[in-house]
């Protein structure tokens, strides 16, 4: 993900920002659920490079969601941000993955990037309707808002949410700095989100920390973390954020789908794995870790 990507990390403050005050409220505020549930996985499954690491050394590209869903049980579903899937595909994403597994689709850029949410009623309700065949394994959705998508446009964003069927699950993911800037635009756009019952997208993210707003108008947290290859503050910031995450859960918070990116994901299953044994360790919760096999390396014989 090259989104707020730094060559030198040394200049970063990482320390995670106070929750917003709104956050507070709500979870004080929502029902409390005997277990909360807990979804974290990276944001691909097609990764030839994970074959003998967590995938068999025989596993075939056609076979990698099932696979990929025995290790983790969600999924940042990108795909779906290029094309609307058909039914089929829906289909057999559906029957690939076991019940506790959640899909959350990204909507497609031709919705939120390029028509900026205005003249959409039939494509948005084509994605709805696709992805509401996940049935069961419908996580939540995710609508990333394009970079020059700004306050300007926040009656844009109002009139496209009046028409989203109430109920579907959704969070809204903002990139452009005025969004942060503003906070009375900022305020109102949360405190509407709440009464709507909409989520938002966090994304902690080396070079833009605005992103990492704090918070949630819904008992729902959705995280991109973004990490670098395993550089050592991958590890504390996921150390920071197993901490705020203890606290949100103790105050009432019901569900998160945490998203580990790191680099070109290859070592994004250990930074994973890394998330989920702190977590269970730190929570008493029991999300299930990924088993990392092992790799050999070839050595010389002189």
């Amino acid at each position: 993900m090259d989104f707020g990507k730094v060559d030198d990390l040394s200049t970063i403050d990482f320390t995670l920002p106070a929750p917003h005050p709104l956050t507070a409220q709500v979870l004080a505020n929502s029902p409390k659920v005997a277990q909360p549930q807990i979804f974290v996985g990276p944001p691909v499954w097609s990764n030839k490079e994970w074959v003998g690491k967590i995938y068999p050394s025989t596993a075939r590209e056609k076979d990698f969601l099932y696979h990929y869903s025995r290790q983790f049980n969600t999924i940042e579903l990108n795909v779906t941000h290029y094309q609307i899937p058909s039914e089929t595909t829906i289909a057999r994403w559906r029957e690939s993955v076991p019940n506790h597994f959640r899909f959350c689709p990204k909507w497609p850029q031709s919705i939120s990037h390029e028509a900026q949410l205005v003249n959409v009623m039939l494509p948005s309700t084509q994605f709805v309707e696709a992805v509401q065949g996940l049935g069961p394994a419908l996580g939540t959705t995710f609508l990333q808002l394009g970079p020059s998508f700004d306050t300007s446009k926040w009656a844009a964003l109002e009139n496209f949410l009046k028409v989203i069927p109430e109920g579907f699950p959704l969070a809204v993911e903002f990139r452009h700095p005025g969004w942060f800037e503003d906070q009375a635009q900022w305020q109102k756009t949360m405190d509407y989100f709440r009464q709507h019952n909409i989520g938002t997208v966090m994304s902690d993210v080396a070079g833009r920390r605005d992103v990492l707003h704090m918070c949630l108008p819904t008992p729902t947290l959705v995280l991109r973390f973004v990490g670098n290859d395993l550089h050592p503050t991958d590890y504390s910031r996921t150390d920071a954020w197993i901490d705020q995450l203890k606290n949100w859960l103790k105050d009432g918070l019901q569900t998160a789908y945490i998203f580990i990116h790191c680099g070109e994901n290859t070592r994004a299953p250990e930074l994973t794995r890394y998330w989920i044994e702190e977590l269970n360790a730190k929570t008493g919760l029991s999300v299930e870790s990924p088993i990392i096999r092992p790799q050999v390396v070839q050595g010389s014989l002189f």
